[in-house]
């Protein structure tokens, strides 16, 4: 243990988006590893950092927001700061070292110009002269063995990558609450399954007509206890997901949008037994509490952003034009999420349901 580790100072740039957030826990513990006595301060948004604020190998958390770009980053009572406004606090805080995990060019610059000695990063979006060390981006790999290839860039060994979270006891207690005051008594013992149909970016997004489909089904033929979750404004979505049902259900699905903040969501996916949606940061919060995922994938790159726990199913068709990462506009009109089937989907969930029951 050498002085230097002693008074090193760290940031971990990676703000904005709950799934991009939670992939660095792995980056962070071997980070923690490299540099046990370091300070080590992480840059995040004001909403999707909280999903890992109980992380043990942070010291702090600096939350970043200088805008309304995303529809899941909003958070209301919180002031809009410039961003010379964090160039002037970074700099304050004399940082040592800056790992940039996100690929943009303004965070590389924010690094640069808070004047942080080292700055290692992805060398990506023509900001190569920024970093002091560049790192080649893979496209073609998981994104958490992306973060942990800066680590090895700056010359550490990496000891695992395996995705963590930390849920507290009182917040699982509390969810429990008002779950169980929302399922009838009889229902209580039932497996519960999310149902998330909502992502950040809509093309993501499976068919409302074939959620209902499989909705019918888990009621009707399963009988578990499905369960709704996401913003207030999400509500709508199930909402009309359910006008689709055309079968009278014996188990009446529970609709929590708006119910809980992000920890709660956190506490509330643990609490449940199976989560099956679309692309979206909610798999990876599942994923990070070692709750089994069957994920609807289009457009996205299922070898990079796959829910990162061994019990998942990944659902997608092999069309040549997969994954676009939409970053091309669609001629096909996103067959690829659109032609998925009712039954693939089902028997996704049938083998993950049945494992539960062994």
């Amino acid at each position: 243990m050498t002085d230097k580790h002693k008074k090193m100072k760290i940031l971990v740039m990676r703000y904005r988006f709950i799934g991009d957030t939670l992939l660095t826990v792995p980056f962070l513990r071997n980070l923690r590893y490299a540099y046990p006595d370091a300070q080590i301060d992480m840059l995040v948004a004001p909403v999707s950092g909280e999903i890992i604020e109980k992380c043990p190998y942070v010291d702090n958390f600096i939350y970043f927001d200088t805008t309304k770009k995303h529809r899941y980053e909003n958070k209301e009572g919180v002031e809009k700061k410039t961003f010379w406004t964090y160039v002037k606090l970074l700099k304050e805080k004399n940082y040592d070292k800056a790992y940039v995990l996100k690929r943009s060019f303004s965070s590389a610059f924010l690094a640069f110009a808070a004047g942080i000695k080292e700055r290692i990063g992805f060398d990506t979006e023509g900001r190569g002269l920024l970093l002091t060390k560049m790192v080649k981006y893979v496209e073609n790999k998981h994104e958490i063995d992306c973060f942990l290839d800066v680590l090895k860039a700056d010359g550490f060994d990496i000891r695992d990558n395996y995705l963590e979270n930390w849920v507290e006891d009182e917040e699982l207690e509390s969810v429990k609450q008002i779950i169980n005051s929302k399922i009838l008594p009889d229902n209580q013992v039932l497996k519960k399954v999310i149902v998330h149909a909502t992502s950040g970016n809509r093309k993501k997004e499976w068919d409302k007509q074939k959620w209902a489909q499989v909705i019918e089904w888990l009621s009707n033929e399963k009988g578990v206890q499905v369960l709704f979750n996401g913003t207030k404004n999400d509500s709508k979505t199930y909402e009309e997901i359910m006008s689709y049902v055309k079968e009278n259900l014996k188990i009446m699905p529970i609709n929590l949008c708006g119910s809980f903040n992000l920890r709660q969501t956190l506490a509330f996916t643990k609490l449940c037994d199976l989560i099956v949606g679309c692309d979206s940061g909610n798999l990876h919060v599942a994923a990070s509490v070692d709750v089994p995922v069957v994920g609807v994938f289009g457009p996205m790159n299922t070898i990079k952003w796959a829910p990162a726990i061994e019990n998942h199913a990944v659902i997608k068709l092999d069309l040549p034009c997969q994954p676009c990462g939409l970053k091309k506009k669609c001629k096909l009109n996103y067959q690829c999420i659109n032609d998925i089937s009712v039954d693939m989907v089902k028997s996704a969930v049938e083998e993950k349901l049945s494992s539960l029951n062994q």
